[in-house]
């Protein structure tokens, strides 16, 4: 298995991460949407860092898929795949530390590995 497909299986955990530290401190397991969205401070940022991680993993793993079926550079395409996941975990910590302008960057710095992941398979 590659170093990109590995880094699939760590993008499929960062939701789960960033879920846990929201829910840290007491969660209603039994109302889980209404318990997630009466959260405040960091623990609801750690909720908003938990779905933008759902959101961006479809198109991580997509790319992924892309540049090894069209036969991309393998080490060019680890590299990305490597980036993408530094980026979306400093996205996550920037996201609870209310850092918005550097959670932004690391955002679009996520965005360019997945168009990247996907060119370097052409």
């Amino acid at each position: 298995m590659t170093i990109a497909y590995w880094c699939v299986l760590v993008a499929m955990f960062l939701p789960a991460l960033w879920v846990s530290a929201a829910k840290s401190g007491g969660f209603d397991n039994a109302a889980p949407r209404e318990s997630l969205a009466e959260l405040d401070g960091w623990r609801r940022r750690a909720d908003w860092a938990h779905r933008n991680a759902l959101e961006a993993f479809a198109p991580f793993a997509a790319a992924v898929i892309i540049a090894h079926l069209l036969h991309g550079d393998q080490q060019t395409v680890d590299l990305l795949a490597m980036t993408f996941i530094g980026a979306r975990l400093l996205h996550g910590v920037c996201y609870i530390a209310d850092l918005a302008t550097m959670r932004s960057l690391m955002w679009a710095i996520g965005m360019v590995c997945v168009v990247s992941l996907v060119l370097a398979g052409g």
